[in-house]
C-alpha cells in the first residue's frame, strides 16, 4: 500500500483514526483465536457510514483487502489480516440509537458492546437475549458477523433470530438497507439473513435493528451434580421431552469442573463426572413449577445431588463460574483451543465420550463444556502453541471430533463461526455443490475478492496453521 493510498485514507477519516506504526499493525494482527496472525498494511476507524463507503471505495479502487473488525473476540480466526490490507475497526460506530418500546426494537452501530445493549434494554424492561460468553468485551456488529450465541440458545434462540434490519456497505461503497422494524417483510430475496453469520466476506454492516422481547419477570438456577456422564445426558433428554425448555442449560465434565473450582472457589464437589447448571425464567408460577420438576427428572435419572440457588446473587455466582470456564482454563497452559462441534442433544454423551477417546488416543488434555440443551460442546484443548509437534497433534484430534460430530448427525461449528480455522472442514457439511453455491454468493457481492479474504472457503486441502512468536510469524503446514 503506497504512500498515496494512505494519504487518501488519512483524508477520509482524519490523521488521528488511520494508524500504519509497527505497534499498531501488530496490535490489529490477531484475534481471540491461537494460532493465526498475520499483518495488515493499515488500520483505520471510520466514525460514519460515509467513511466507511469512502473506505471501500479507495480499497475497491486498488484492489486492497478489508477486514472489518470490532473488538476481535472471535474464535475462528475471522478478524486475522491474512491477506494484508486495511483493518476497518467499527468500534466508533458504537452508539445506540434508539430503544423502540411501541416496536419492540432496538437500533444502533456495530461498534455497540453487547453487554451495554443488554444493561439498556433491560433498564425499561425490555430483554435481547442472545449471550455470547464475551459479551462484556464483544461488539454486535462482531455478534452479527459470526451469528453469536450463548447460554441462552436454547429457549430464545441465537443472533439471527433477532436481527430484523441491517445497513451496510457494499464493496464499491453502495450503501445498503434490508429488513427493518416490520413484524412482516417478505420483499425479495432475505439479505438481512444472509449478512447475518457473513462474517465480513460480504459487506460491512454500519446500523443494525434488533428485536427485544419483554423482560422475563422472575428466574431461578438449580445445579444437579452425577457420577456418569449418560445420566447428565439423559436428564437433559427427558427434560425437553416433558416439554419444558428451560432459558439456560449448562454442562461441564469433570476436568473442567476442577479447574474451574481452583478459578472461583464455589465449592464444586470434584468427585462427580459432570454437572448441569439449569436456568429457568419467566412468571413466578411457572419458573417454581419447572425448577421443581426438572429437579424431579433430574433426580430420577441419577443424579447425586440437586441443589436450588436460594437467592439471585447465588443463582448469578453459579452462571458467573459457567461463564468463566474458558477463562479459568486459559490459565492452565500457555495456549488454550476452543472449539464449538455441535451435535443433535439426543448424541450429547456420545459425542462427550467420543472427544474423551480421541484426547486419550492423542495424548492430549481437553476439557469439555458447553451448552447442553443445544447440544453445542466446547472441547477445549490445552496446549503450547510453540511446541510444534504437540500442535500437530492437537490439530488431528480436532479434525476427529469434527468428524464424528459430522457423524452423529452435527455441525463443525453452532456458534463460532468458520473463518481461518475451519475452513478446511466446511466441505463436510456442506458438500462441495454447497461450497460452490456459497462463492457464487460471494462473488455476486464481492466481485474483487476484497472483502476479508482468506476466510470460510479453503484455498486448498491443506489446513494452514499459523504459529506465532513473540516477534515474527511462522508457517507450518499439515496435510
Amino acid at each position: 500500500m503506497n504512500t498515496e493510498i494512505k494519504s487518501q485514507l488519512r483524508a477520509i477519516v482524519g490523521d488521528r483514526w488511520m494508524m500504519d506504526s509497527p505497534h499498531d499493525l501488530y496490535t490489529y494482527s490477531y484475534d481471540a483465536t491461537p494460532l493465526y496472525q498475520a499483518m495488515p498494511d493499515a488500520v483505520v476507524m471510520p466514525s460514519s457510514v460515509e467513511e466507511v463507503a469512502a473506505v471501500l471505495k479507495v480499497a475497491n479502487q486498488y484492489r486492497i483487502p478489508i477486514v472489518s473488525r470490532g473488538s476481535g473476540t472471535n474464535l475462528c480466526g475471522g478478524t486475522v489480516p491474512t491477506e494484508g490490507g486495511i483493518v476497518l475497526v467499527t468500534n466508533r460506530l458504537g452508539r445506540l440509537h434508539e430503544i423502540d418500546q411501541e416496536n419492540l426494537t432496538a437500533t444502533f452501530g456495530p461498534g455497540l458492546i453487547t453487554a451495554d445493549l443488554h444493561k439498556a434494554v433491560e433498564a425499561v424492561g425490555l430483554f435481547y437475549p442472545p449471550d455470547p460468553g464475551s459479551m462484556r468485551i464483544s461488539t454486535m456488529g462482531g455478534n452479527v458477523a459470526e451469528c453469536a450465541g450463548g447460554m441462552r440458545g436454547l429457549k430464545y434462540g441465537v443472533t439471527k433470530d433477532y436481527i430484523m434490519g441491517i445497513e451496510a456497505v457494499l464493496p464499491g461503497g453502495e450503501v445498503v438497507r434490508f429488513g427493518g422494524k416490520n413484524a412482516k417483510d417478505v420483499a425479495g430475496y432475505d439479505v438481512t439473513k444472509l449478512l447475518v453469520g457473513s462474517e465480513g466476506t460480504l459487506a460491512v454492516v454500519t446500523e443494525i435493528t434488533a428485536k427485544l422481547l419483554p423482560l422475563p419477570p422472575a428466574k431461578q438456577t438449580m445445579v444437579a451434580y452425577y457420577q456418569s456422564l449418560s445420566d447428565a445426558a439423559r436428564s437433559v433428554q427427558r427434560i425437553i421431552a416433558s416439554k419444558i425448555i428451560p432459558a439456560t442449560m449448562e454442562f461441564l465434565d469433570q476436568a473442567t469442573m476442577e479447574v474451574v473450582e481452583d478459578f472461583a472457589r464455589i465449592g464444586l464437589p470434584l468427585d462427580m463426572k459432570a454437572m448441569l447448571i439449569i436456568e429457568q425464567d419467566g412468571t413466578d408460577l411457572q419458573v417454581e413449577q419447572d425448577i421443581a420438576r426438572m429437579a424431579d427428572i433430574c433426580r430420577g435419572e441419577g443424579a447425586t445431588e440437586v441443589r436450588l440457588a436460594q437467592t439471585v446473587e447465588e443463582g448469578a455466582k453459579l452462571m458467573a463460574a459457567r461463564r468463566a470456564a474458558l477463562s479459568a482454563l486459559a490459565r492452565v497452559k500457555p495456549t488454550t483451543i476452543l472449539e464449538d462441534a455441535t451435535v443433535p442433544r439426543a448424541h450429547l454423551a456420545e459425542m462427550v465420550e467420543q472427544v474423551d477417546v480421541i484426547a486419550r488416543k492423542y495424548n492430549l488434555q481437553i476439557c469439555t463444556f458447553g451448552h447442553a440443551g443445544d447440544g453445542n460442546l466446547h472441547p477445549t484443548c490445552l496446549t503450547d502453541e510453540r511446541d510444534l509437534e504437540e500442535i500437530h497433534r492437537v490439530e488431528q484430534a480436532f479434525e476427529e471430533i469434527f468428524h464424528a460430530a459430522i457423524k452423529l448427525g452435527g455441525t463443525i461449528t453452532g456458534e463460532h463461526g468458520v473463518g481461518m480455522a475451519k475452513a478446511g472442514f466446511l466441505d463436510l457439511k456442506v458438500g462441495p455443490s454447497g461450497i460452490e453455491l456459497m462463492k457464487r454468493i460471494k462473488e455476486a457481492f464481492d466481485p474483487h475478492g476484497i472483502m476479508n479474504p482468506g476466510k470460510m472457503f479453503a484455498k486448498s486441502d491443506r489446513r494452514r496453521v499459523v504459529v506465532k512468536t513473540h516477534a515474527c510469524t511462522h508457517e507450518h503446514n499439515h496435510a
